[in-house]
């Protein structure tokens, strides 16, 4: 086991840690809740993660987004996700997919490969896609509802999609999951009201969700120590 692993190893044993080198996990978006994820399972040593993102860093990324410095800007988010992992972990194997995760490019990610999926997109027919995927493949999924718009990220949980309530993005998934038959899995979400930042814009279309340094952030740190936990205690 390498050193940089060794005070992980005083929490959960040497066993687990090798255990975790062995996981391929995939994080489908790479933006603020998820690049905290990968943050995280890049430290935890996991051996493979797949990020799947198509977007480029921009300006308004700097205040929330661990991956977005003035340097990375312009760039592809899975790239500099990727250099970022290969700093902290040099071992580990990434897989950059610059693409976005609907249904119609879903093909080009076999699911049955994944030890654990991590849904951190913002489209709601993306996200129902990934969740039925992993459940058709029997893969562990979490997925990050709404961060934007909040204040205190104290109030996130970890709960079952359908027992959510309060988050408007936990109540259009639990009604889109239920009509779908899809099983219960795990969300990270919070009861808190969303601030209301302002009216929509004069074309009609809805204004740009406002979000701080410290919500998205803890919301993926949580998710990233739910897939540790749960895949370590596969392994008991």
């Amino acid at each position: 086991m390498k050193e940089q692993f060794v005070r992980t190893a005083l929490v959960y044993g040497e066993e687990a840690i090798n255990s975790l080198n062995q996981r391929r996990v995939a994080v489908f978006g790479i933006g603020g809740v998820g690049g905290y994820v990968v943050e995280a399972l890049a430290r935890s040593g996991i051996g493979t993660l797949d990020l799947i993102d198509n977007d480029v860093v921009v300006e308004s990324n700097l205040n929330r987004q661990i991956i977005a410095t003035h340097a990375s800007l312009g760039r592809s988010k899975v790239e500099v996700a990727k250099e970022r992992v290969l700093s902290i972990n040099p071992d580990c194997h990434v897989n950059a997919y610059q693409t976005f995760f609907l249904p119609d490019t879903q093909d080009q990610f076999d699911f049955s490969q994944y030890d654990y999926v991590i849904d951190a997109i913002d489209t709601i027919t993306g996200k129902l896609a990934i969740i039925k995927l992993a459940q058709d493949h029997h893969v562990p999924v979490i997925s990050s509802m709404g961060t934007g718009n909040k204040r205190h990220p104290e109030l996130f949980e970890v709960a079952d999609i359908y027992q959510t309530s309060v988050c408007p993005l936990a109540r259009v998934m639990r009604y889109e999951s239920k009509k779908r038959g899809l099983s219960p899995y795990k969300v990270v979400y919070s009861k808190e009201k969303p601030v209301r930042p302002g009216k929509q814009k004069d074309d009609g279309r809805k204004v740009t969700p406002g979000s701080t340094a410290f919500t998205p952030g803890t919301a993926g740190l949580i998710i990233a120590s739910v897939v540790i936990n749960d895949l370590i205690s596969q392994e008991r």
